[in-house]
């Protein structure tokens, strides 16, 4: 005979008190319940939405239209279409179909009378450098034709205008050029190029942006270890002052935030052109005998953005290192390590966190800078965003420019996604 306990008739556990409570609810109080809940979501989403906007405005769509503007190169085609259209089927061996040539002189004719042969020609360029002006020239004598002969002949034409239309590498550029998307801005942007026969290899010509781009890594990582090297004991040194001597003392490392970055840069041309204090100065004490050369160059470009940046490395290192128990080395000096000891083994370790927000900080911002290597770094001391701003503006070649871009976006990511697998993005602490 099996026997059954009784059925307990004491208080319910405390874990099984609140699902009753649960059950216990009528069905219009968990409705109630769950407006609620929504109801405060959408009060934090709409508090959160005007960053949002901002977001999506000043950092996604322009980042978005970057990328795309690196492929896309619609401006043959809108200039040209008819000729492309006849091209569309060419291999690229021996010269188009004579459609193709009438058409483009036909095409170009207009383009002349119309002031826009000048853009074709800008565009065929950076395929083909020297196009620019034979398409100029040939514009020219086919606007002073009949319109009847150029569209009868055209073909013909062109070659007595000028041999180079006689040849096929004008008309593969154009072809190049003329392709809706393309890679184009990327192999140049890395120095690459491709062959007629569809390869692709190093730039016959001159070759700067890979050598750029490890001179602007060289010289961030050269500004990132001289503001370690003098933001380290600056920070230690105000981490460990009395409250109110560090906040004074304080206000002299952000002084640099109250002044304009254009200002500081002036500053630094003065302090170091032919004739400024610093030369000035040496040739007065006989340590030189002539003046030497140090606006327009690298060190003058890390110099003055070592200047610049050294803010974001101590306050970072100062947000960290005020947080740390001074007991920790007094313990450590207690149980026998000598100081250099005791910091290394214990100090060190519990100031990573601020050391690596602070190099992180530094290194991307100095990647990218624009205004100080632009006024005092001269031809020596460019960076690869001077470049970029180059081609946005004087040789108005967005497309390299995008590309440039992308490039060192994914560059940066890289160097982001290294160090979180080395040292731990977790670990980066501003305080």
């Amino acid at each position: 005979m099996t026997v059954t306990p009784a059925a307990s008739t004491g208080p319910l556990p405390r874990k099984a008190a609140p699902l009753a409570a649960d059950l216990a609810l009528t069905a219009g109080e968990r409705r109630h319940a769950r407006r609620e809940v929504l109801r405060h979501r959408l009060t934090a989403l709409l508090l959160v939405a005007p960053l949002l906007v901002f977001l999506a405005f000043a950092f996604i769509a322009p980042i978005g239209t970057m990328l795309f503007r690196s492929v896309h190169n619609p401006g043959v085609m809108q200039l040209i279409p008819q000729t492309l259209d006849a091209m569309s089927g060419w291999d690229d061996a021996g010269l188009p179909p004579a459609e193709a040539r009438t058409a483009f002189a036909v095409e170009l004719r207009a383009l002349f009378g119309e002031r826009r042969s000048g853009r074709l020609g800008e565009e065929i360029n950076r395929v083909m450098p020297g196009a620019s002006s034979t398409i100029q020239s040939t514009g020219r004598r086919l606007n002073g034709m009949p319109a009847a002969e150029v569209e009868a002949d055209g073909a013909d034409l062109l070659p007595t205008i000028n041999a180079t239309w006689g040849e096929p590498r004008i008309w593969r550029a154009m072809h190049e050029a003329g392709r809706t998307f393309t890679d184009r801005n990327f192999l140049t942007a890395l120095d690459l190029e491709r062959t007629p026969d569809g390869s692709i290899q190093p730039r016959a010509s001159a070759r700067i942006y890979i050598d750029l781009y490890v001179k602007t890594l060289r010289m961030a990582l050269v500004i990132t270890l001289l503001t370690v090297a003098l933001g380290y004991p600056l920070a230690f040194f105000l981490a460990h002052q009395r409250a109110s001597r560090a906040n004074m003392l304080m206000i002299f490392v952000l002084l640099p935030f109250w002044t304009s970055l254009l200002v500081r840069t002036t500053a630094w041309i003065t302090l170091l052109q032919t004739n400024g204090v610093v030369n000035s100065t040496l040739l007065r004490l006989g340590v030189i005998d002539r003046p030497l050369t140090l606006l327009y160059t690298e060190f003058a470009t890390v110099l003055a953005m070592t200047h610049i940046l050294l803010p974001f490395m101590v306050l970072p290192l100062y947000a960290v290192m005020r947080g740390i128990d001074p007991s920790y080395m007094r313990a450590a000096m207690s149980m026998g390590a000598r100081p250099v000891r005791a910091w290394w083994s214990v100090y060190l370790p519990a100031s990573l966190p601020g050391l690596s927000a602070g190099a992180m900080l530094v290194f991307i911002i100095s990647v990218g800078y624009y205004i100080t290597p632009a006024l005092v770094g001269g031809t020596d001391g460019q960076m690869i965003s001077n470049l970029i701003a180059f081609h946005m503006t004087e040789s108005n070649n967005w497309g390299l420019a995008a590309a440039l871009g992308t490039l060192l976006l994914a560059l940066i990511l890289a160097i982001y996604f290294l160090f979180d697998r080395l040292v731990g993005a977790s670990n980066i602490k501003l305080g």
